[in-house]
């Protein structure tokens, strides 16, 4: 199933996406900190919730309050679910460059989730088409995700969905880019990526709740161009724009091309 990029429009007109709420912090702190109570009132009202996590730079400070906020509350996520968005595919792993590693460090082993609560792309799988069918027959039996939380990439991109003539809907192997190879996940490792896995838009728009975290001032002109531009395959992210429940926690330097009037500020 493909999404085709017949929404998009031609000629460049806004399209603001009236549902997604903006939320301006002063800085990555101040954002995370706003983000990872978010997350925290979400396990609080729906203790097994289905928490699909991306992973990286942008939503590490929001893992940490979301984590510290559990543990002092004595609130271990023990009922709580955890699906990963993607995963550099042809990696060991073990390797640490992986976003296996990245979660077990942010949130498995700090919030005690089980193997029997916990869902991955296997990044050294033999067959990863088979692999994405796992994931999607699993999404299929025991979702949809309640929460799904994604930074902007630097080209649009969401997980590894790349801008292509035509975006896949569900969990599928990915032709990474050269912007996505520059991550700076990798240069831990002397690997070298062969492809990505991730899950499609379909399974991210399904998400009852979206939260995007975009920091910086990279990360301007794209979020500028999330708020203004048309919907287009060319850039993932403006799909977002047909969810009815999506908070974007962003720094000034990432709103400092934003109208004014599209956004509200963090008063902490």
């Amino acid at each position: 199933m493909k999404i085709d990029d017949t929404s998009a429009t031609s000629d460049g007109a806004s399209a603001t996406p009236s549902s997604l709420r903006i939320i301006v912090a002063e800085d990555y702190e101040a954002g995370s900190r706003t983000a990872g109570m978010y997350l925290a009132e979400k396990l609080q009202a729906k203790p097994d919730l289905l928490l699909c996590a991306a992973t990286g730079n942008s939503p590490t400070g929001a893992y940490e309050v979301f984590v510290g906020e559990m543990l002092a509350k004595s609130s271990f996520g023990s009922k709580m679910r955890l699906l990963k968005l993607d995963e550099w595919g042809g990696l060991d792993m073990s390797d640490p460059a992986t976003c296996e590693d990245y979660l077990q460090q942010k949130l498995i082993r700090p919030l005690r989730i089980s193997k029997t609560r916990y869902v991955a792309f296997q990044s050294d799988a033999n067959a990863p088409v088979v692999e994405c069918q796992r994931i999607q027959n699993w999404i299929e039996t025991h979702g949809p995700i309640d929460i799904c939380v994604l930074g902007l990439g630097l080209n649009g991109h969401l997980g590894f969905n790349e801008p292509a003539d035509a975006l896949t809907a569900v969990p599928h192997v990915a032709e990474l880019t050269d912007q996505s190879l520059g991550h700076p996940m990798l240069s831990v490792t002397g690997n070298r990526p062969t492809h990505g896995l991730t899950l499609g838009m379909r399974d991210i728009l399904a998400s009852q709740s979206i939260l995007l975290l975009v920091f910086g001032a990279s990360k301007a002109k794209q979020l500028k161009r999330l708020i203004t531009d048309g919907i287009s395959s060319q850039f993932p992210a403006s799909f977002l724009s047909l969810h009815d429940d999506v908070m974007c926690i962003c720094d000034e330097a990432a709103a400092a091309l934003l109208p004014q009037d599209v956004f509200q500020k963090d008063e902490g």
